[in-house]
């Protein structure tokens, strides 16, 4: 089946699947033959490229939504309305998959769209330059497990699921997707600490390990408050194994996360407050403490607005931030 996708702001994590059939998939298919790949030409199904009204959308048509979660109303706003040959609009007829950081996504879509699948995106890429992205998994290029929201599988998830393994992407159907949205989030709450201070350089501990623990002790609280299942660290390790792993290309490390990313490429927007931001939702309405997720979400948006560089925040300032 044929798919559209609008990565405009998109996520890098997510890049490598926003369109199949594509110099994208492409990509992914070349990182189980070589060690990693790098797709520089344009995307074929870009509607950030081609205007996504001049998108002829046929019933077999697969939406993925591969923008930062701080987009995603714009996006869905831009498809839902448009036409289907046959009949209907891409939000009555047309499948749509959130391959996105963030758990705020599919209520948004769910609010338009009448089929919303699930995507929790494991796939080491970069993307620091415009039409250029880096998919750096080995021996597989990612792993999106998916499923249907707000639960359960369909014949339409298993077909997508199969196209994608046929792509060299590994793509496990599961029941409870958002339970693996949900582990992923915890994950994902400390792409906001790299994106202030940047990786370590060299073997021992990592800096700011006493920042990683802490917001991950805070989420995993906040989830348990609020009766929401997710899947631990343990399980997702065990699931990949070593199918997905970060590599060099070119030469050149992967030198961070999403959200660094967004910092180094001055994108003018963070995902934080969909990551860290969506855990100090949840603490408040649960009446659970998050000082350290909320201090992280506070100096990324100061980051952004002051345009820090990506591993440029003085620890101190965020060390007052938490007084």
């Amino acid at each position: 089946m044929p798919a559209v996708g609008d990565p405009a702001s998109a996520d890098p994590a997510s890049a490598g699947s926003t369109s199949a059939g594509s110099t994208s998939a492409d990509a992914a298919s070349a990182g189980q033959a070589s060690v990693g790949a790098a797709a520089s030409e344009p995307v074929g199904g870009d509607a950030s490229r081609n205007g996504a009204a001049g998108l002829r959308l046929t019933p077999d048509t697969v939406l993925i939504l591969a923008v930062k979660s701080q987009d995603t109303e714009a996006a869905l706003r831009s498809w839902a309305d448009l036409p289907v040959v046959g009949g209907g609009t891409a939000a009555q007829r047309l499948p749509l998959l959130t391959a996105q950081n963030g758990v705020a996504n599919e209520r948004a879509a769910a609010r338009l769209f009448d089929r919303v699948y699930p995507v929790t995106v494991w796939l080491p890429a970069t993307h620091l330059e415009p039409g250029r992205v880096v998919a750096n998994g080995h021996p597989y290029s990612g792993m999106l497990h998916l499923g249907v929201f707000p639960s359960g599988t369909d014949e339409t998830a298993e077909q997508i699921g199969a196209d994608l393994v046929a792509s060299r992407i590994l793509a496990p159907v599961r029941a409870d997707a958002m339970r693996w949205k949900y582990g992923k989030l915890l994950r994902n709450l400390g792409n906001g600490i790299e994106a202030l201070f940047g990786r370590s350089a060299g073997a021992g501990p990592a800096p700011h390990a006493d920042l990683f623990e802490a917001v991950r002790v805070e989420g995993e609280a906040v989830l348990t408050a609020a009766g929401i299942s997710y899947t631990s660290g343990a399980e997702e390790a065990a699931e990949r194994g070593d199918q997905v792993q970060a590599v060099p290309v070119g030469g050149g490390q992967r030198q961070g996360g999403s959200t660094w990313q967004s910092l180094a490429r001055d994108a003018g927007s963070a995902e934080t407050d969909y990551l860290n931001g969506e855990i100090v939702l949840l603490g408040r309405l649960h009446g659970v403490p998050t000082p350290v997720n909320a201090a992280v979400q506070r100096a990324v948006r100061r980051a952004v607005r002051e345009r820090i560089p990506a591993g440029g925040f003085p620890r101190a300032e965020l060390d007052v931030l938490l007084r």
